[in-house]
């Protein structure tokens, strides 16, 4: 288990890999149950971990299939697992075992959610198959779109949310199937997720960003650069998304033309984002999940980090006291923290050297970047205990 240190003096992000006990470093999703055990699905089976125990379970054990594409951690205890031959359900003790002859309109499956009355919703390529505890129902094209459902989500009246793959999202109100796509607003037809915040706002994770459906579903504001490239590498495609406790949107990014990739979190203001250079174990992020502790897990294709919980005050501090501006710039770069002196500012650059350094303890920075090479640079600073990490582009 290998353990680093966030760019907050309080966060710690830890490491898990085969060394640490997991069956696979490839680790396709993750899932925190109602004890706090977390689920891990691999091509070769999944486990649970109880943050000392590794239990690996398999087609030996009565799983469908070995390679694991879903896990959904249920209030009632059952884990529900998806592949492309199936769902199967383990209430602890037994398997059961769901596909399109007993229940689901396909058997590949490509979600599995919860509603708040405990209903399953199993997205599959051919729509959705719905599970009331003891008889399936399902929807699919000319309702649904015909590339399927990647995701569902719940707004407060109940209501269903689709996610599909090529078609944007759909609403439905247990009557009326109404479509939202590129005509509507939204960013892209390509939808991998989709989460109803606490406000019913409809966060929609697409191919090209994340674009957020307003409570009275009217309208899209989008985030496009949620996780900073490079010029000109600025598309934000979400792979998942998921709210915290305090209300935060965590989201998953991964660019595979690129192979970079990592998580980023919305506190309501700015997103701030984690990735390899902040203590990652791997850029290749396939999923994330929360713990009732805020903890977040992290699966990778090179094993799984955890992010310590975050507390809202640390960030409340940062976006009161700290400016950082132009984000891109040729010229000059202009570095402000109001309450409190910057004991130490330095900026790397993507490769990880230190090519600018300043130990002047003040509060007001204006720094000269005319002679850098264009790109990404990491820019850390030193206050009050805090290290703050931010990113800027030189173009």
């Amino acid at each position: 288990m290998s353990i680093y240190a966030l760019q907050l003096s309080s966060q710690t992000i830890t490491n898990y890999t085969i060394a640490d006990g997991l069956i696979s470093d490839f680790v396709e999703c993750i899932a925190a149950d109602v004890n706090d055990n977390i689920w891990f699905g691999t091509s070769v089976g999944i486990q649970k971990f109880d943050g000392a125990n590794w239990i690996t379970y398999t087609t030996a054990d009565g799983l469908v299939n070995d390679n694991v594409k879903v896990i959904t951690a249920a209030t009632n205890g059952n884990i529900w697992v998806g592949t492309d031959f199936g769902s199967s359900q383990f209430d602890g003790t037994s398997w059961v075992t769901y596909d399109n002859t007993n229940g689901l309109n396909s058997s590949q499956v490509k979600s599995i959610d919860e509603d708040v009355n405990g209903g399953i919703w199993v997205g599959t390529n051919q729509g959705i198959s719905y599970f009331d505890g003891n008889t399936w129902e399902s929807y699919s094209s000319p309702d649904l779109h015909w590339s399927g459902v990647n995701a569902t989500a719940f707004d407060s009246n109940g209501d269903k949310w689709f996610a599909s793959p090529l078609g944007g999202i759909t609403h439905f109100d247990g009557t009326n199937f109404t479509y939202y796509d590129t005509a509507n607003g939204l960013l892209s037809q390509y939808v991998t997720d989709i989460l109803a915040d606490n406000n019913d706002n409809k966060w929609v994770g697409t191919s090209s960003g994340m674009s957020v459906l307003n409570t009275s579903n009217t309208a899209f504001t989008h985030h496009t650069q949620m996780y900073l490239l490079p010029p000109p590498d600025t598309l934000n495609p979400v792979v998942d998304i998921k709210i915290d406790s305090y209300g935060r949107i965590w989201t998953v990014i991964y660019v595979g033309y690129l192979a970079e990739g990592g998580v980023a979190m919305w506190d309501g203001i700015q997103w701030i984002d984690f990735d390899v250079t902040d203590g990652l174990i791997g850029p290749n992020v396939k999923e994330l999940t929360l713990d009732s502790q805020d903890n977040v897990w992290i699966a990778t294709s090179t094993g799984v980090s955890k992010i310590s919980a975050i507390t809202s005050g640390v960030f409340t501090m940062q976006n009161n006291t700290f400016d950082l501006f132009p984000n891109t710039s040729n010229d000059k770069v202009y570095i402000i923290n109001e309450n409190q002196k910057i004991q130490q500012l330095k900026i790397y650059n993507n490769l990880g050297a230190l090519v600018y350094e300043n130990n002047s303890n003040q509060q007001h920075y204006s720094i000269d970047v005319s002679s850098f090479y264009s790109g990404l640079y990491y820019v850390n600073v030193l206050s009050s205990g805090y290290i703050l990490t931010k990113k800027i582009v030189v173009n």
